[in-house]
């Protein structure tokens, strides 16, 4: 029976890749049929130029209501998966973890004193990484002590957390979990990213598929709202296996499920390891035809099950389960604060990213500055695309919110691109929205790099055929 329903859901999903291929002969999509994750950040996050604290924060102001969205990063892994893009300490020895909270804890008090606030009032959290659960319970306490002593939680919204698995089993990782709870965490993101014991050794995963169900099953013990990550187009995956673990993911009964396709490009700040695991066994990555394939048997599997795509690769039961603090910074657009090593600021005028070098890290905060290397404060170009990009990725882009950031409709610059778009069933319009279409929302990434500078698109022009949709040929002059 299985065997049937796996070709059921193939035979479903041909039809995707059918469209997969008209649209590269458009020239929408790469004709090596990689992609780029587009729309969280614009400019692309690893496009950005050199600049120093005094460039970045010279004008910048608070917010009107004085809220934020807050993101801290700790940097500890237990190991190096093959698909990680950023970097990160391996198994550290507790005086290394000491010595970043340190760092960590002043470069928040230097924010503070350079805003002249008491306290960050926090509209949502996230804690990631790396994963913060790497630190010991003990560690992880002083860290949330000092982290309240800087941060209002009294309208915090959500207060999320992106954990593996292994750190959340066994006494250590129950005491870990209780922690969070006494602090306030409400809302955990587990990468599990596959159930099948074979597909995690090859990502080097730190833990199984029974200590991933065992996570699981403590975070519903203690009564947390959970999100589970998978990842699509690992090596070693095939159709098979990726059902069964979307199957026994779908068990757990978790309410919100996100998937994403294997990123071989490097989206962070330093280049994974697949990068060149791709280069020496080409043979064990899926192509790209079955990468489209297995994205969009996720998508059905997700949709027997009542599963609905809330927020972009997010699929929850109710939209009330999303990630609140993604919607705010992708959706919404409003001012996030990032601290730690290569965290980022998204705010809704420029974007700042701090140094991705322990050594350089801790040199800046040592003298008393933000610790910074690289950022933008938008143009009126960019801040036209970056108010354009990031909600037709993620959501939907609300006309009067775009009027509210750039003093005019976005007819006045991009009709034009929104109408051709329509023709070829990618986007819908109504008075007050315009979103992507069921069929736009499976092209997403590309679909938004239509709306980018060239100088921002991942890939050459020699990567595209020629074509209506040809993101070079077809650039948008904004006649600023």
């Amino acid at each position: 029976m299985s065997n049937e329903r796996n070709k059921v859901l193939i035979d479903k999903a041909q039809a995707h890749l059918l469209e997969f291929k008209r649209f590269q002969k458009l020239g929408l999509i790469p004709v090596h049929g990689d992609f780029f994750a587009s729309g969280v950040h614009y400019p692309p996050i690893t496009m950005y130029e050199p600049k120093t604290f005094q460039d970045m924060y010279e004008t910048y102001t608070l917010p009107e209501d004085g809220m934020m969205d807050i993101y801290v990063h700790i940097p500890f892994c237990i190991r190096r998966c093959l698909f990680c893009h950023y970097p990160s300490l391996y198994r550290a020895n507790d005086s290394k973890k000491d010595e970043y909270l340190d760092a960590l804890e002043k470069e928040m008090g230097i924010f503070l004193k350079m805003m002249d606030i008491e306290k960050i009032n926090a509209r949502t959290i996230l804690m990631g990484g790396g994963t913060p659960t790497d630190l010991t319970p003990a560690q992880l306490k002083r860290f949330l002590t000092f982290f309240t002593k800087f941060v209002n939680l009294d309208k915090c919204k959500q207060y999320n957390w992106d954990v593996d698995p292994s750190t959340l089993v066994g006494t250590d990782g129950i005491e870990r979990l209780k922690i969070i709870k006494d602090f306030g965490g409400d809302r955990l993101t587990v990468g599990i990213q596959s159930l099948d014991d074979g597909i995690l050794k090859k990502m080097n995963r730190s833990h199984d598929s029974s200590v991933a169900i065992e996570s699981i099953r403590n975070c519903q013990k203690l009564d947390f709202k959970l999100n589970v990550e998978l990842i699509f187009g690992h090596p070693g995956q095939t159709f098979d296996n990726w059902i069964e673990v979307l199957d026994k993911t779908v068990a757990l009964g978790t309410p919100e499920i996100q998937f994403y396709r294997l990123k071989v490009e490097p989206y962070g700040d330093q280049e994974g390891s697949i990068k060149k695991y791709r280069d020496y066994h080409a043979d064990e990555l899926p192509p790209a035809d079955d990468a489209i394939l297995m994205k969009q048997i996720a998508i059905e599997v997700m949709e027997e099950n009542g599963y609905k795509e809330n927020l972009r690769r997010v699929f929850t039961k109710k939209r009330s389960d999303i990630s609140l603090y993604a919607f705010n910074q992708c959706c919404q657009l409003l001012d996030e604060i990032g601290f730690g090593l290569t965290a980022f600021s998204s705010l809704r005028d420029r974007f700042v990213l701090n140094t991705q070098y322990f050594e350089d890290y801790y040199k800046k905060i040592s003298e008393g500055v933000l610790p910074l290397n690289r950022g933008i404060i938008r143009s009126k170009e960019e801040q036209i695309r970056w108010s354009t990009i990031l909600p037709l990725k993620n959501y939907f882009i609300r006309k009067k919110r775009f009027e509210e950031i750039n003093g005019f409709p976005i007819s006045q610059v991009f009709q034009e691109k929104i109408d051709q778009l329509k023709q070829y069933d990618l986007v819908e319009e109504t008075d007050s929205r315009i979103e992507l279409t069921k069929k736009g929302a499976f092209f997403a990434d590309e679909i938004v790099e239509q709306f980018h500078s060239d100088k921002y698109i991942a890939f050459p022009k020699s990567d595209y055929n020629k074509g209506p949709l040809n993101p070079y040929d077809n650039q948008i002059n904004l006649n600023l």
